[in-house]
Formats: C-alpha cells, sequence, structure tokens
C-alpha cells in the first residue's frame, strides 16, 4: 500500500474492535447453548398497538435505521489521485444516513388491499470527496404504493399492481429496481401475476416499467429533479417469467426463467449526452435457472446459471453490438450442527466480460441485481466497478470466495469471508479513466482479494445492528499507480415500531 500508514489507523482500529469485541463477548459466552427469548422480546405497549391498528381495516408500522459511513478509495484505488469529485481530491468518504419509512394497508375487501410505504432519508456529509460537510435533508419519496388482490378471479392467483418490492431468488439478477439511490429504496414499477396452485409450486409474470425520473409516476415530496435519479439514466422496461418448483425433486427447489429488459436513455441523458456516462440503449433477454437444496443434514446448496443475448449500444462507436453473455453463481455451504450455530461455505461465481478482440459484446449484464451483494462480501465491491461500470454493476469476473459464520454469543452473529477476484477479460487494459485517475494494466487479470467481517446482533424482533468491514488489496489488474488498499466501514442501527 502507498501513501502514509497512518492514514490507514481507521482500519486498523476497526481490525481491533472486532477483535476486542469478539474476546469480550466469547468470555461472557459461558454455557452458551444457541439463540433464546430474553425479557427483550416484546417492546410494545398499549399505545403501539393502537399506532398499530388505528381503525378496523387499517394497519400501520413505522420504522428507523441510522447509519455512519466511512470509506476510502472505494472508487478510484488511488491515493495521489483522489476520486476527483467536486474538486476535492479527498479520497475519504464521510457519511451519516438516517432513514425513515411509514407504511400502511387499508383493507378494502376480504382479498383486497390497497398499500401505502412513504420514506424519507437524509444524509450528513463530513467533507467527503463528493460533497462538502453538510447536512441534506433531501425529499419524501412513496416506495410502495399499490393494490393487492388476493384468490383473483376465484382463482389461487394474487395481482399486485403499482409500485412494489420484488425479490426473486436470492437476488443475483433481481432485487433492486433503483440502484441510482442506494439502498434507501428498491422499488419497481410493475404489475405482477403470482399463480400458486399448491404449495410447492408458483409462476410469476411481471411486467416492470421503471423511469429514471422519480416523479414519472408519483411525485416526491420537494423533488431534486436536477440530481435525483432512479435508475442508472435509463428509461427501463421489462418482463419475467419465474417459475418455482420444489415437487420435481426430492429436496430440491428448481427454479426457471424467462428476463426481457429494454433500455432507452433517459430524457435527462439525452439533454445532457455531452456529459452523461450511462443511459444506454439496450436489448436483453436472458435464460436461466436455479437449484437449491440439501444433499444430507450437513451440506446444502445453491446453483444459478444463466445465458444473455440481444444487443447492447456501443458507448464509444453508438453502434449495437450483439449481445453473448454468461454468467453463474453458487454456494455450497456445511452446517456443524453444533452450539454456535456455525457454517462455512465455498463461493464460485463467474460473470461474462466483453472481450476486446470481437465485435459482440460478452460482457454479463447483472440486470435488476445492481446492490451490494453479500456473497460477494460487503458494500465494496459495488462502488469498486465503478471506473469500469455504473456504480454498482459488477460484472467481467470469476470470484472464488471462503466464508465462516458462528454465533460469538447470544444474538451475536459473526460472518467472515474472503474472496478472490479475476476479471474473465482485460478489456480496459492500458486505459485511466478520465475523472476517477484508475488505470488498468494491459497483461494481468487479477483483480484483488477481499476480507469481511459482518458482526451482527439482534436482541428481539424489533431491534438489530451490525458493524461492516471490507477491505480490498489490488492486484495486477490495476497498474502499479492504482493499487492503493480500499476500506469501507459501516455502522447500522435498525428499530422497527
Amino acid at each position: 500500500m502507498r501513501g502514509n500508514p497512518g492514514k490507514w489507523w481507521q482500519a486498523a482500529a476497526a481490525v481491533l474492535l472486532v477483535g476486542m469485541v469478539s474476546t469480550a463477548l466469547a468470555a461472557g459466552a459461558k454455557e452458551y447453548v444457541g439463540q433464546r427469548d430474553t425479557e427483550h422480546s416484546h417492546l410494545t405497549g398499549a399505545w403501539l398497538d393502537t399506532f398499530h391498528n388505528p381503525m378496523d381495516g387499517v394497519t400501520m408500522g413505522l420504522d428507523l435505521r441510522w447509519r455512519e459511513i466511512y470509506g476510502r478509495n472505494i472508487v478510484s484505488l488511488n491515493e495521489q489521485q483522489g476520486d476527483g469529485q467536486a474538486a476535492h481530491h479527498n479520497n475519504a468518504w464521510v457519511r451519516g444516513r438516517y432513514r425513515m419509512r411509514w407504511n400502511s394497508k387499508f383493507e378494502l375487501a376480504s382479498d383486497l388491499d390497497f398499500n401505502m410505504r412513504w420514506i424519507w432519508e437524509f444524509d450528513r456529509w463530513d467533507n467527503s470527496f463528493t460533497k462538502d460537510s453538510s447536512v441534506d435533508f433531501d425529499e419524501i419519496v412513496p416506495d410502495i404504493f399499490n393494490i393487492t388482490w388476493r384468490n383473483a378471479f376465484d382463482m389461487p392467483l394474487t395481482l399486485v399492481i403499482g409500485r412494489q418490492d420484488i425479490i426473486l431468488g436470492n437476488g443475483w439478477l433481481v432485487l433492486d429496481g433503483t440502484p441510482a439511490d442506494g439502498s434507501r429504496t428498491i422499488y419497481f414499477d410493475a404489475a405482477r401475476a403470482t399463480y400458486a396452485p399448491t404449495e410447492d409450486r408458483s409462476l410469476d409474470i411481471i411486467w416492470i416499467q421503471n423511469y429514471d425520473d422519480e416523479d414519472k409516476w408519483l411525485q416526491p415530496i420537494n423533488h431534486r429533479e436536477s440530481w435525483r435519479h432512479a435508475t442508472q439514466y435509463q428509461d427501463e422496461r421489462g418482463l419475467i417469467v419465474y417459475l418455482t418448483d420444489k415437487s420435481l425433486i426430492p429436496n430440491t427447489q428448481v427454479e426457471a426463467y424467462y428476463m426481457y429488459k429494454q433500455d432507452d436513455a433517459s430524457d435527462w441523458a439525452k439533454h445532457n449526452a455531452a456529459n452523461r456516462v450511462a443511459g444506454r440503449d439496450d436489448e436483453i433477454h436472458t435464460l436461466g435457472g436455479a437449484l437449491q437444496g440439501k444433499l444430507d443434514d450437513n451440506w446444502s446448496y445453491r446453483a444459478e446459471g444463466a445465458m444473455q443475448f440481444g444487443s447492447k449500444e456501443n458507448a464509444t462507436t453508438g453502434r449495437y453490438d450483439t449481445l453473448q453473455a454468461y454468467g453463474f453463481n453458487s454456494r455450497a455451504t456445511y452446517a456443524f450442527h453444533d452450539e454456535r450455530n456455525s457454517s462455512f461455505h465455498v463461493d464460485y461465481e463467474y460473470l461474462s466480460g466483453d472481450d476486446p478482440g470481437t465485435s459482440a459484446n460478452e460482457q454479463f449484464d447483472p440486470l435488476w441485481g445492481e446492490w451490494p451483494q453479500y456473497n460477494r462480501g460487503g458494500d465494496l465491491p459495488a462502488y469498486l466497478w465503478a471506473p469500469e461500470a455504473d456504480l454498482g454493476e459488477v460484472t467481467n469476473l470469476h470470484r472464488l470466495g471462503l466464508g465462516y459464520t458462528f454465533d460469538l454469543a447470544p444474538k451475536w452473529t459473526l460472518q467472515t469471508d474472503y474472496n478472490l477476484m479475476w476479471a474473465d477479460q482485460n478489456t480496459r487494459g492500458g486505459v485511466t479513466h478520465p475523472a476517477l485517475g484508475t488505470t488498468f494494466n494491459s497483461d494481468g487479470k487479477f483483480r484483488g482479494q477481499m476480507l469481511t467481517g459482518y458482526l451482527k446482533y439482534r436482541c428481539c424482533k424489533q431491534l438489530s445492528m451490525h458493524f461492516l468491514m471490507d477491505y480490498f488489496q489490488p492486484g495486477t489488474y490495476y497498474d502499479g499507480s492504482t493499487q492503493d488498499h480500499a476500506v469501507f466501514l459501516r455502522f447500522n442501527f435498525e428499530y422497527t415500531f
């Protein structure tokens, strides 16, 4: 690591803190026999019962999230260059995020509900590379707004029409419909039909129409039209057909799907074409499937693969290249069934990269999977790919991961992960990103290695918190001038009323 080692006291302090907490908790966990309830299992009262059910047919809820974040070199991997935004040339990223969500459900009939959730997240910045020290109270967004009809047409059919959250499988390709605002919202503007003739079999058909402009369908309060975006500067139309079946193979869940995604540069991107870095025009077809189950009392697994075809706009030439891409994601887990609930897992993930020697585009598109996926560690990978693709768009990857998870004490769990990462193709060899200063090696493919510690605490249904640390050491995929280590630290506290 280049530069002054003293600048990395935060990473050393985090490691020391995790070690001290682990030692203290382990010492205090005498005769520990697993998770158990305590006197904190019910933190409610009459006033909360009234809040939850103010009148017949109305249900309400409220949850709060407090996050403190520190990052360094998380985008550029270049200590001297700085991350180059807002003229700071300061690689530190210090941010507080404070989110509140109020949800309500109105029972219109026995099987018919109207669901609504409003979300407000404001930020505190401490002279980070993206912003000066400030507090931004931001906007209030409706991130759920839908009608849900169960047993529609007297069939085992559920219809959800409107703004909703959608997670399919383990979220590898479908989880976050609004990646541009991070974890503030993940909604889709969609119509979803779920046909479930038995408990073991279901078919989802989903139509998606997401716009980059947040107020296309519903107007946020105090909308920030000039800079707030829901997607990566593109309007997205999609169709998903997703079959889940647990009856075909004993102890196995089978999933099969077809996904169609059409991206069009948004109005904002077209009006700012000279400056836009995203907002492509793409047409992507994805065929895939997954197997998930148990091999015996100890071993379980999940394996998912997909192939893509269609066309993608070439950002350099403006032409449309033929898309031919592949992806695979897998995990095998061994559960020890001991008093610590210990488990060990091995991962392998493959996302094809674009071969610069062909006229086609072989780069796998993660579709609506542009979020910090924790099988890759923590949040850091979502930022490391920014000089190559959209923020959160992890692709061009071979990843081998090892992890061990166990309970430190009652209600405390420590998850550790070690990931080795390679590029599938040296697509950007010899290129330097004009704004971020990241330079890619002409020959190397080893992206680097990442160590993750994820300490979680849950006292009860209402209260949880966690500490997350990602530490990344770049490899030969990056030029020597872009091999400074990166760290991401987060404290998270959540309470649900």
